[in-house]
């Protein structure tokens, strides 16, 4: 067998041992290994190859005996090194999520805990999360929920440190109850820490932030705080700030991720409104008109539209205001009732009134778990637009009544009779007249014969 299969077998006789000398053991061979994988090409094809047991036997070590130093974290380069695609899939099926959250919550226990390990376990829990549909209910569950948005809130200036444990809680995210969970310890409040103005320093940080708030505020409840908190009219400056700094167009990731924030935060009706009052409505039509000559910004432009086209009010027909190009006037309007009064209103009145979100208020204790979020957007849908094809049929009604159409029966009689199949040929026998050419007796028939 080869070195590598060597190792690896020393490695599992030492978990099975329970000698407490070991683990400096465990740390050397875990070391050899590390050299072998990050040196040769060869070796890593061999510990990822189909029938490998390199990955358990690396697990199971994290598991039965927990290394330090760095034995420790050299046993994370190694799965790191592995990992990606298919490989992280198969550290799911094979536990790793659950071991490397219940390392993450024992290694959290340090006073200060080890910056590089943590480093560490959130960069391969980044990886593997999105392989795993129920990591956000184990993480919940194995109370390591909050120990990332605590590592943020303790080293806003360490984006070294920060980032990986961001891209962490974008996946935690994607639970509903997390997020609710996560907005009540003030994540919504930190993000707004951390995203800000144009700058081109820590773009992949401010990008993984706007990812990471764009989650939150799919949750009615994350909005409705963000909103109280007056975020809509933060997040309308940072984008126009973005837009008129980046005349390049090499941040438009950045540019999209704001709009995504915003699109989610006016899912209900009070982002609607803050919008509208932020003069939002004049801000993306505006930024939109600029965009339209760059092909590769229609991202910008479609997503703008989805917003204007949710947050503009509804009137109902007719419309007697200028809010809409076409007016349609009654021929007759009644002195009182509900069309007197809607033609009464003052031209700046929305009549319609928006009652999409009234009963939303106990969402926190009603929010049902989806554990499967591949992240997937809400997409607006359009209530306006009917979607029934018997109502959409034109109703043919007649211009005359059935009695005064029967006049002009007599000259279509075959709309209205009905034809049967008529005996043309007599029931009595006819004599037989052959045809003279067939050179047989011809047989008259007789006067008196019909």
């Amino acid at each position: 067998s080869s070195r590598t299969m060597s190792l690896l077998s020393q490695l599992e006789k030492i978990n099975l041992d329970s000698v407490l000398g070991e683990a400096d053991n465990a740390r050397y061979v875990t070391s050899k290994i590390l050299h072998l994988v990050q040196s040769q090409e060869k070796t890593r094809k061999e510990m990822t190859s189909k029938g490998s047991t390199g990955i358990e036997v690396i697990l199971s070590t994290l598991e039965v005996k927990p290394l330090c130093g760095y034995g420790y974290i050299a046993s994370f380069n190694f799965i790191i090194g592995l990992c990606g695609g298919r490989r992280a899939s198969v550290l799911v099926t094979k536990g790793g999520t659950q071991i490397l959250l219940q390392l993450l919550l024992t290694a959290s226990k340090d006073s200060p805990p080890n910056e590089e390990l943590m480093v560490l376990l959130h960069t391969l829990l980044a990886k593997i999360g999105p392989k795993d549909k129920k990591i956000g209910m184990k993480a919940r569950i194995n109370g390591a929920l909050n120990i990332s948005l605590n590592l943020v809130k303790q080293n806003l200036q360490n984006h070294k440190l920060i980032l990986p444990c961001l891209q962490v809680l974008r996946v935690y995210s994607t639970n509903s109850v997390n997020a609710v969970s996560l907005g009540k310890n003030g994540v919504v409040e930190l993000m707004f820490k951390i995203i800000g103005p144009f700058s081109k320093k820590n773009t992949s940080l401010m990008k993984v932030a706007l990812d990471t708030l764009a989650a939150l505020l799919k949750s009615k409840t994350n909005a409705r705080r963000a909103v109280d908190r007056g975020y809509v009219q933060v997040l309308l400056t940072i984008y126009v700030d973005w837009h008129s700094h980046d005349s390049r167009h090499r941040y438009m990731l950045i540019r999209k991720g704001v709009l995504q924030c915003i699109k989610n935060v006016t899912n209900i009706k009070l982002g609607r409104k803050a919008f509208i009052d932020a003069n939002g409505m004049k801000i993306l039509y505006n930024t939109s008109q600029e965009c339209l000559a760059v092909r590769t910004l229609d991202p910008l432009v479609n997503t703008s539209s989805l917003i204007m086209r949710k947050c503009f009010p509804k009137n109902r027909l007719p419309l007697p205001t200028i809010k809409s190009a076409f007016h349609f006037q009654l021929p007759v309007i009644p002195a009182s009732g509900p069309v007197a009064q809607l033609y009464n209103l003052p031209p700046d009145v929305d009549d319609v009134v928006d009652e999409s979100d009234d009963n939303d208020d106990a969402e926190t204790e009603s929010e049902i778990e989806t554990e499967n979020d591949d992240d997937k957007d809400q997409h607006f849908k359009n209530d306006d637009i009917e979607t029934d094809i018997n109502k959409l049929k034109p109703r043919q009604e007649l211009g005359r009544s059935i009695e005064e159409l029967k006049m002009y029966e007599q000259f279509f009689p075959e709309l209205s009779e009905n034809f049967q199949e008529c005996d043309l040929v007599s029931k009595e026998p006819k004599p037989f007249v052959p045809d003279a050419n067939l050179g047989g007796p011809i047989v008259v028939p007789t006067a008196g014969e019909e």
